[in-house]
């Protein structure tokens, strides 16, 4: 009998042992598993050099770089929660967060943060990884969405030239994409494989919210007037205008680009980070600009999904893994993350670098965005993943594609929209 339950006792403290995502050997350091999804060159690079420089400095808490992929993260996340094997510190982006937040597989983090890094960092873009009434990650990098133009063409057109301070309206982009149409050529071209997120974001600029909370705290999807600008343009433009190709709306951003190079498209709406694909790529006589987005109502406000760092609920030693994020978002060691991603960083200190506000490749226009990024419409939306993939994407794609109306789409988002909302509300 007694064999029977000191066997019994060794495997309990194996398998306790064995659910530990860090830990300390006897006598050896803490180990942190870091899982990034760094994908760029520079950015894997950078990522790499702050870990090594950590570790360098603290003997006692060794970090372990584990390479992940943005195609796969959310679903190989929900797998390692299930089998206790998280990695301690997560790179994810905000608008993945809700559901591993509200589940419990994220450590809240509000006791946990160093003044230093709470006051950085604007309370915007705490608001995206902020769930019920905790902090959920730390909000550490943001893409605004640009437009990468043909220079040429836009000077030989004679059109205004855009500016942060006098951006184009909607209205008015319109215009110039017909402008800037001729056989064979389009204006601009919307790559739209994803549809869902372009969409929301840009509509924050024309008092689009889709996403509507209660005093109850429930959240149902109503589609106003200001939901109606930018699809309807987009629409207009493949459909009525014929400045815009209905090719390019299934297509990626990179997919894009040889048509930018080539001739055929004088602007494409892009992700910030694309600027790097553009140096390494572009034809050696191509000029290229970067201008912002459309304006509308509410100007050149647009919505962000930031990348962000979170530790996982499982994690033993939460408080040295805090100290690792405060260590890589140190305001130098956020531009060197930025400068490799591409990107802007959120922390204040960080947007103020000389690098970030040179004219070359754009930096200066992205930079003058910074203020006016809002959290994602769906930022905190339970189901949200659900609901884009069965309701909105399909939606978008059908109306962009002419296969139904204004009218549909509206009824297809709050309907079937609302159906699967509910269901996660309950």
């Amino acid at each position: 009998m007694r064999t029977r339950i000191t066997t019994a006792l060794v495997v309990l403290l194996l398998l306790l042992a064995g659910c530990s995502s860090g830990g300390r050997t006897d006598g050896g350091p803490i180990t942190l598993r870091f899982q990034s999804l760094a994908w760029q060159d520079e950015s894997v690079a950078a990522n790499k050099e702050l870990v090594e420089e950590w570790n360098a400095a603290h003997p006692d808490v060794k970090v372990e770089y584990v390479q992940g992929s943005w195609d796969s993260v959310h679903d190989q996340l929900l797998t390692s929660f299930e089998g206790g094997e998280a990695p301690d510190i997560i790179h994810d982006a905000s608008d993945d967060l809700a559901d591993f937040a509200y589940g419990g597989r994220l450590a809240d983090l509000t006791g946990l943060l160093p003044a230093r890094l709470k006051a950085d960092i604007p309370r915007s873009s705490w608001a995206t990884a902020a769930f019920g009434r905790g902090i959920y990650g730390v909000p550490f990098l943001q893409e605004p969405r640009v437009l990468i133009a043909d220079a040429d063409r836009l000077r030989a057109a004679k059109v205004r030239i855009p500016t942060p301070e006098r951006p184009w309206n909607w209205t008015e982009f319109r215009q110039v994409a017909k402008r800037l149409s001729g056989p064979g050529r389009y204006g601009v071209a919307w790559p739209l494989k994803e549809p869902v997120s372009a969409t929301l974001n840009l509509s924050l600029s024309t008092g689009g919210r889709l996403f509507h909370r209660g005093a109850d705290g429930k959240v149902t999807v109503r589609f106003t007037p200001g939901d109606a600008v930018v699809p309807r343009t987009i629409h207009d433009q493949v459909a009525v205008d014929r400045s815009a190709p209905a090719s390019t709306l299934g297509s990626s951003g990179s997919d894009t680009l040889p048509g930018l190079f080539g001739g055929r498209y004088a602007m494409v709406p892009l992700g910030f980070s694309y600027r790097q694909q553009i140096v390494q790529q572009a034809p050696e006589d191509f000029r290229w600009t970067v201008l912002p987005a459309p304006a509308g109502a509410d100007g050149l406000t647009q919505g962000v999904s930031p990348q962000t760092l979170s530790v996982s609920a499982d994690c033993p030693h939460k408080k040295e893994a805090v100290a690792f994020i405060d260590f890589l978002l140190r305001p130098k060691n956020m531009v060197r993350l930025a400068l490799g991603d591409w990107m802007l960083p959120t922390g204040t200190q960080a947007l103020k670098d000389p690098a970030l506000h040179t004219r070359k490749h754009g930096w200066a226009t992205g930079t003058a965005l910074a203020a006016r990024l809002r959290p994602a419409p769906a930022q905190s939306v339970r189901g949200y993943p659900e609901w884009k993939d069965k309701v909105a994407t399909p939606a978008y794609q059908e109306y962009y594609s002419g296969a139904t109306d204004l009218a549909g789409l509206r009824a297809r988002l709050e309907k079937d929209g609302n159906l699967v909302l509910a269901r996660y509300q309950r």
